[in-house]
């Protein structure tokens, strides 16, 4: 005699499907549907703010996937006098995690809060607890073992889980299908493709993997590096009743182009007393500061020296590192995102960036899409954007009314069909522009050709010349050094040569 009947196995094995989905794609809708049937409420393809879903919570269809599976599961602890087969077995395991998930989520959601608040975890010892005991009621007709190591471990991953979709909800915008890909490539930077065998085996090893960030200027590269950073597994310690680690100090971004090559070493590096000018004592560095869940983000990675990239290189290869000064090894034990804007592969052939430094960067590549890419995917996404960007300017209450300024200017000009070169940095200030002065003009021209009017006609002097073309190269590297090769000038005189006028215009 089987355990299930045909449509609980049916039912079960869809909720298998859709447990370890990549929930920002439309598979979630469709696996949804056939847990269901015609219970299914129609829902968006593309979880985002933007659609007017609040969040994971509010999905309609979570409360009635969450009552069926319940009814199985008493109707299978109510049936004692089959045993169930290895698939059913496993079948009724990702039934139990499910309904587990659902009935704790409050709890996952609270931990998630305190976290990124930076407030100490209290409940978690509680919350754990119940968890367990819930658990193994719920599993205990198709358990041969006693599965609370297990359940402890499957505590740690829920409370990941809902601290990644809420941070990729949160941070990456939009309701086209580019952002939609998008957040569904954070996803599986955070757990792989397979989320099954990250549970299994890789949970404790994404550290040694490097996320590398490319895409336009303005497009979020820090925020989806950030939401990868503090969405990285943390175990949880049953003997404590606590987890193992900090998430509030779990990002240190490092901005490679703000910083001369001596202060980017000692940074990450750290240095020993007198290793050079201005060492006035001992310093521990990222690299050493940063723990196993901790996360370093080397933003405008394309800007950095070819001798630190060999150092990095050998960081990322042995996991180990010198402080300046030292010779002493020390131990690596984090995870290292880097973004850059720069076209890498044009950066190799021009010989400024290393070939063997880049495929040491690229195990995990993600490219973040312009403004004006989701902008053609989908046309009304637009104004949901600036409703959004209003909102964190003057609140919920007060954000439609400004939206609809801003979208009412943005048709007067620059027009609906404007490329946003400086996609969602240009869009925000584009609302503050508006909200000050009630316009948005962009900027006029291109910096090349209103940089250099006044050259055809004679006009500028050498001096001027210098300066305006100095400030065009930073304008575009935002790196002094990088400026001072090109120029093939001191850096110093770059840093003089810069006009502040010209640079804030450009």
């Amino acid at each position: 005699m089987s355990w299930m009947t045909a449509g609980e196995r049916e039912f079960a094995a869809a909720i298998a499907e859709l447990s370890y989905c990549n929930p920002f794609l439309p598979e979630r809708v469709e696996h949804t549907r056939r847990a269901l049937g015609p219970a299914f409420v129609k829902t968006y393809e593309v979880w985002s703010p933007v659609t007017g879903e609040g969040d994971e919570d509010e999905d309609p269809n979570n409360p009635l996937l969450l009552e069926k599976a319940e009814v199985v599961l008493d109707a299978l602890a109510r049936r004692r006098g089959a045993r169930p087969d290895g698939r059913e077995r496993a079948l009724h395991a990702d039934l139990v995690h499910y309904a587990l998930y659902f009935r704790h989520i409050d709890g996952f959601w609270e931990l998630t809060r305190a976290s990124l608040a930076g407030e100490p975890l209290r409940g978690c010892r509680a919350l754990h607890d119940r968890f367990v005991a819930d658990g193994r009621a719920l599993l205990e007709p198709g358990a041969d073992a006693d599965p609370g190591p297990e359940l402890s471990h499957l505590f740690a991953c829920f409370f990941q889980l809902r601290r990644a979709f809420h941070l990729i909800f949160r941070h990456i915008l939009g309701a086209s299908m580019p952002a939609a890909r998008l957040r569904a490539a954070v996803w599986q930077s955070i757990f792989t493709h397979d989320v099954r065998r990250y549970r299994r085996a890789l949970y404790d090893r994404m550290g040694q993997l490097t996320t590398l960030i490319t895409g336009p200027s303005g497009t979020g590269k820090e925020l989806v590096a950030q939401a990868i950073a503090l969405a990285r597994f943390v175990p949880y310690d049953a003997d404590r009743g606590s987890f193992d680690g900090e998430l509030a100090d779990a990002f240190r971004p490092v901005n490679l182009s703000a910083l001369s090559p001596t202060l980017i070493e000692s940074e990450l590096f750290g240095h020993r007393r007198g290793a050079f000018t201005g060492a006035l004592d001992d310093r521990a560095g990222y690299l050493e500061t940063c723990g196993s869940a901790g996360t370093i983000f080397l933003d405008e990675i394309g800007e950095l020296d070819p001798a630190i990239q060999v150092k990095l290189l050998r960081v990322l290869q042995e996991r180990r590192f010198q402080r300046l000064g030292e010779t002493e090894p020390r131990a690596f034990e984090g995870k290292v995102v880097a973004a850059t804007h720069r076209d890498l592969a044009r950066e190799i052939e021009a010989g400024r960036f290393r070939e063997d430094f880049y495929y040491r960067l690229c195990s995990d590549l993600i490219t973040t899409p312009s403004l004006a890419e989701q902008v053609a995917d989908a046309p009304d996404e637009l104004p949901g954007l600036v409703q959004l960007a209003a909102a964190r300017l003057v609140g919920a209450d007060e954000a439609p009314a400004l939206a609809r300024e801003v979208v009412a200017q943005i048709e007067m000009s620059p027009g609906l069909d404007y490329a946003w070169p400086g996609n969602f940095r240009e869009l925000e200030q584009c609302v503050r522009n508006v909200l000050v002065h009630g316009s948005y003009r962009p900027r006029a021209g291109a910096p090349d050709a209103d940089a250099w009017a006044g050259v055809e006609r004679g006009e500028l002097t050498a001096d001027e010349v210098l300066r305006r073309y100095a400030t065009l190269v930073y304008a575009r590297t935002r790196s002094y050094e990088e400026t001072a090769r090109r120029l093939g000038i001191d850096r110093r005189t770059v840093k003089r040569r810069i006009d502040p006028g010209w640079l804030e215009r450009m």
